[in-house]
């Protein structure tokens, strides 16, 4: 499936997220994504993005640590259906919209924790989203100087689908 597809599913099931528990398993779920996305780019991906797309793949896959607990299950996982990428510049401002969505709802869920380790494991799972969408908006940049250049690195090459 494609990641912009997945990326929609996410933003669906987040907003739908009523408890603390559902939103922090849709994070964690973002943040999945997020780490299958990096992962994919820095593989097949235009050739200027790999090196920041590999940055994301490594801070999505901490803030998935972050989160451990709320593990949706393997069955579940919605990254793990990410075939291919089409258009990575939609894809990354689709992710970087996501991973803001993100932060914001988990704000939310740290001014109504119970607990100061729930509180504390909140505001390390906001500031890795903050740290994947820093790494988002840096590869959009990097698309954007490449249009400017003529360098056309916006496209995929035929890494970016399945392997």
């Amino acid at each position: 499936m494609d990641g912009l597809q997945l990326i929609r599913e996410s933003r669906g099931a987040l907003a739908r997220g009523r408890d603390a528990a559902s939103v922090l398993t849709e994070a964690w779920q973002a943040k999945a994504l997020a780490q299958a996305i990096g992962s994919r780019l820095a593989v097949g991906g235009p050739p200027a993005l790999r090196g920041e797309a590999l940055a994301l793949s490594e801070v999505s896959g901490r803030g998935c640590g972050v989160l451990a607990a709320a593990h949706p299950g393997t069955a579940a996982i919605r990254a793990a259906r990410l075939t291919e990428i089409h258009d990575p510049r939609a894809t990354l401002t689709g992710l970087g919209g996501l991973l803001g969505e993100v932060g914001i709802a988990l704000v939310g869920v740290s001014c109504s924790a119970e607990g100061e380790v729930h509180y504390w494991t909140c505001v390390e799972a906001i500031d890795a989203a903050d740290e994947s969408r820093d790494r988002v908006l840096e590869m959009l940049r990097r698309l954007a100087l490449s249009d400017e250049r003529g360098e056309g690195l916006s496209a995929p090459d035929s890494r970016t689908g399945p392997p």
